[in-house]
């Protein structure tokens, strides 16, 4: 990695610099590439439409063999990882990679899924199968069976079970939404940034909008995105019925006769055009514009039907792009099942066009062709336009929004009937088209994508993937050029420190901000034997070696989860029993935050939400885990009792009559309390959706924020308070909610990170000579963000202020820690600020309590932090030896900790800790590890400074540089 790549940003160009799309990929059922997809699209049939009934990729072959992946972790993998390393592959061999250089240091990878994936499912299948097991032999003694025929079925039953899920010690990082990128970045040696995000159907587009803002603002050259999804569980589809959502867009469109969502993986690759221009990349299209907006409504998730705010949206994105409405001659619509909302998509752009010739612009939707492919779906429609751009065709649509061409007559809208040349405007206008789409959960997506011309772009050349060189222009309208050549980087000021307005926060013993301080404030660690309600012990409890289906550990760090919403929200119980418990715990912590900001739920939405001081565009990313245990846990409930006839032949049951064997399934099924009807309400959906959580506070505090999760391992609080910080650097917010969620003390993941030999067998003891791993904790941790400059503006209360934040990849080993690699991350952080690390106080440690990641973390800091113009000791910290390792909450855990101790003026003490390990070698720094609090003293005229860390599974890192605000002192 050259030192140029990590303190400098190669090309500063301005924050509305078209974004050039470099490569393709496209897996659909019956199309595999480019090419195929293209084809696809141009059928004069759509399947369903006199065409096949589109199928899975299960039938698609992948030799993982060439991604480097290890035997043992290779059956751990989830099917969507495998799908998504092709795609990558793919796209990048589009690209002309690896015989064209991609700037590896630079390169982000943001890959998008919705729903769960395989490999969660049938973990967490295995683990309630312990459970199952155990209600057949209760039900069995209680139908007359002998106590030792009824043990010898349920272990038969739970082998069974374990042969068709399968199990490994890496179950758990191959199940995880972030490993996918991870194993990308590894993959392909990319060392930006790595996380995986989810926003329901408009996943795919939340995506993209992030990558042409991370493009836009220069912090990564290049962007691969990537989005999937797949058909993995009848859950998926009973869920979508139940809530409305399944109807196809029209007779005879995928999914009508299956029942099935769509699948497809989807992948591009993007550049700055002018990065583009100079490596001679072939260019299919570019984007000038991405906007995305949310119709906050409290109640049952639902999309926004209204055609108001979708056109007002394109008004605003094709302003953005500095184009005019009659300039576009395409639109491509991802579609609704739902009437009123293809009404209000229909009617958008009529009103958006209106005044133009009658059937003068196109409109399409290739969920005509593939389904709603729901994370996949922007992804899938953006492709569909490059290419369209690309070839200047227009595929043919038979059907939109169940609407056929006929019904079209007379406006400026029209069906094409059959594939159509896109011919050339008279004036030279360059073709443009847009992109428009929406989730259920309230948001909406508008995409402005211009032509390329092909006076200059490069083609990849077969079979070496390498590519011209050519002197290239676009035709019209492109910013960031001068006279066709590559513009100059115009060098950036450095950025805007970002104010935090607001803290709250709940953790084991600490109900609220003010009592995890107390805790902090105590030394004395939360961590102890978790609930019964939580481990049973009986079942999944086994103290010494290593397993596959018990947890050496009954320890960890446990939150009650609220039984009842706040009160300044309304929600029915029929809706809050249905939600996730990391759900209805972010709910309580928000209620926390926007307490006494002057404002609650069913205020005048008009006035801007939360509160008037809340005016403007906002954003709520939420680091959580990408596959909620209430999602898990009802897939396995409806799997299980796919085994009835199963448990029917068990050996041990063989003297019962089928009256019998009817009863003590009946009495299973009521043991199991999984309620199939309770299960498959309208308001289940809403409760398994991992944005859900950002959703939810978006909705019932009416913020007009849009909401999306965010996973990066470990780091997944630190990730989302980075896509916030960049939305609010650029301007795209105007505020930010963010941190993160997760109850890890929960059987599933105690079991899966004992096989890995992950937990500790006794506490979690961070930078002790005896730490042998970290204690799950449970909590969520939350932030309200604004700009600086905003916050002085507002009289808003500075509770600390983040100046810098920087991310990387090791591109090394999905598990091990890496030096290299989180002294990346560091060194980026340090090149937004004007402070040398010397400067630094204090050091919020990841600090899991393992022995390799605890050294190789204070090594990384000692690299950093160290040297002889340190005039003090850097004094080094973690929460985690209070309340345990809170996964993706973790960042928001030492964030909040950083933060209080900066305005109590007080250094932070750790608890747990007896005898400091001497490997770590702290004397180097100099730095100290203190058990007790102490004052922290203000430098002469300097305020206070910190640094935050989190690095997570798959070699994700960040690190977070905090500054007291001083009044005068900016």
């Amino acid at each position: 990695m050259s030192s140029d790549s990590v303190l400098r940003r190669d090309e500063c160009a301005s924050l509305n610099e078209p974004v050039a799309i470099v490569g393709i990929a496209a897996l659909y059922p019956g199309a595999s590439g480019p090419d195929q997809y293209w084809e696809l699209l141009n059928r004069d049939s759509a399947p369903g439409v006199g065409g096949p009934t589109p199928g899975s990729l299960d039938d698609l072959h992948i030799d993982i063999a060439r991604f480097g992946i290890p035997p043992a972790q290779a059956g751990a993998m989830a099917r969507m990882q495998v799908l998504m390393l092709e795609a990558a592959r793919q796209c990048l061999s589009d690209a002309g990679h690896p015989g064209r250089a991609l700037p590896t240091d630079r390169t982000d990878v943001i890959t998008g899924t919705c729903f769960g994936l395989d490999r969660q499912y049938a973990n967490a299948l295995r683990i309630e199968a312990g459970r199952y097991a155990r209600e057949v032999e209760l039900a069995a003694m209680a139908e007359g069976v002998d106590a030792a025929a009824a043990r010898a079925a349920a272990r038969e039953l739970r082998s069974l079970v374990a042969r068709q899920a399968g199990a490994s010690p890496h179950d758990r990082v191959g199940e995880m939404a972030s490993t996918i990128p991870a194993r990308i970045a590894t993959a392909f040696r990319f060392h930006g940034r790595t996380l995986a995000v989810e926003s329901a159907d408009a996943t795919s587009f939340v995506a993209l909008d992030h990558a042409v803002r991370n493009l836009r603002r220069g912090v990564s050259d290049a962007v691969l995105v990537v989005a999937g999804q797949r058909w993995e569980s009848p859950f998926v589809t009973r869920a979508l019925q139940a809530k409305g959502l399944m109807g196809p867009m029209s007779r005879g469109t995928p999914g009508h006769e299956s029942g099935r969502v769509g699948e497809g993986v989807g992948a591009l690759l993007l550049k700055r055009l002018s990065s583009a221009v100079r490596d001679g990349d072939r260019i299919y299209a570019v984007i000038l514009d991405s906007s995305v907006r949310h119709d906050s409504r409290p109640g049952a998730f639902r999309s926004s039907r209204s055609a108001e705010l979708r056109r007002s949206l394109a008004q605003a994105s094709l302003r953005a792009a500095e184009v005019r409405p009659e300039s576009v001659a395409y639109v491509e619509c991802v579609g609704s099942a739902v009437t009123a909302e293809a009404e209000a998509e229909l009617k958008a752009l009529a009103g958006l066009h209106e005044g133009a010739a009658p059937a003068s612009v196109a409109v399409g939707s290739v969920r005509e062709r593939l389904g709603n492919t729901f994370a996949n779906a922007g992804v899938a429609a953006v492709t569909k336009v490059a290419l369209v751009l690309h070839h200047r065709r227009i595929p043919p649509q038979r059907v939109l929004g169940g609407a056929a061409g006929s019904d079209f007559l007379g406006t400026p809208l029209r069906l094409p009937s059959r594939s159509e040349e896109w011919r050339a405007s008279p004036d030279g206008t360059p073709r443009r088209a847009a992109v428009l789409g929406a989730s259920f959960t309230g948001t909406v997506c508008h995409l402005v994508v211009q032509e390329y011309g092909d006076d200059g772009a490069g083609d990849v050349d077969e079979p070496e993937g390498q590519a011209g060189r050519r002197t290239a222009s676009t035709p019209g309208r492109v910013r960031g050029t001068v006279g066709g050549a590559a513009a100059m980087p115009v060098p950036a000021p450095g950025p805007e420190p970002i104010a935090v307005v607001g803290v709250a926060g709940r953790f084991a013993g600490a109900a609220d901000a003010e009592g995890f301080w107390r805790v902090v404030s105590s030394g004395e660690t939360r961590i102890g034997p978790v609930p019964e309600s939580v481990l049973d012990r009986e079942l999944y409890y086994a103290p010494g070696a290593l397993s596959l289906t018990h947890s050496y550990t009954d320890q960890g760090g446990h939150v009650p989860v609220p039984e009842e919403p706040p009160g300044e929200v309304r929600i029915v119980p029929l809706r809050h029993a249905a939600m996730d418990d990391t759900q209805r715990l972010a709910l309580a912590v928000a209620a926390e935050l926007f307490r006494g900001r002057a404002a609650h739920p069913g205020g005048d939405p008009g006035a801007g939400g939360v509160t008037g001081r809340l005016a403007g565009r906002g954003l709520v990313a939420i680091g959580t885990n990408l596959g909620l245990t209430r999602e898990r846990r009802t897939h396995a409930e409806m799997a299980l009792q796919s085994w009835d006839e199963t448990v029917g032949r068990l050996a041990g049951l063989d003297g019962l009559s089928s009256l019998q064997k009817k009863a003590l399934l009946a009495t299973v099924r009521e043991g199991m309390s999984g309620a199939p009807d309770h299960a498959m309400s309208p308001a289940l959906l809403d409760g398994c959706l991992a944005s859900g959580v950002a959703a939810l506070l978006a909705n019932e505090y009416r913020l007009d924020a849009v909401p999306l999760g965010v996973e990066a391992a470990c780091a997944s609080s630190l990730a989302a308070l980075d896509i916030c910080v960049g939305a609010l650097r650029q301007g795209t917010a105007d505020f930010a909610v963010t941190g993160g969620v997760e109850l890890a003390c929960n059987t599933r993941d105690m079991v899966l990170c004992s096989a890995l030999g992950l937990l500790s067998h006794s506490t979690n003891a961070p930078f002790d000579q005896a730490a042998d791993g970290f204690s799950p904790g449970d909590g969520c941790g939350l932030f309200l963000l604004k700009r600086y400059s905003d916050a002085r503006r507002d009289g808003d209360e500075i509770v600390g202020l983040i100046s810098g934040i920087g991310a990387s990849n090791d591109a090394k080993s999905l598990i091990a820690p890496d030096v290299e690699g989180q002294l990346l991350a560091m060194r980026r952080a340090f090149a937004e600020v004007d402070f040398e690390p010397s400067a630094v106080d204090y050091l919020e440690a990841h600090g899991t309590g393992t022995k390799v990641g605890d050294r190789v973390e204070i090594a990384a800091a000692a690299r950093m932090y160290g040297g002889e113009e340190r005039s003090r000791p850097l004094e080094i910290g973690s929460a985690k030896s209070f309340f345990g390792h809170t996964f993706a909450a973790a960042g928001s855990a030492g964030l909040l900790r950083t933060l209080l101790a900066m305005r109590a003026g007080t250094l932070p003490p750790n608890a747990n800790l007896r005898t400091l390990n001497p490997a770590l070698d702290l004397d180097a720094i100099p730095a100290a590890v203190s058990t007790a609090p102490s004052p922290w003293n203000r430098r002469p005229g300097q305020p206070r400074r910190a640094a935050v860390s989190s690095f997570g599974t798959g070699g994700i890192n960040y690190h977070v540089l905090i500054e007291e605000h001083l009044d005068g002192a900016r």
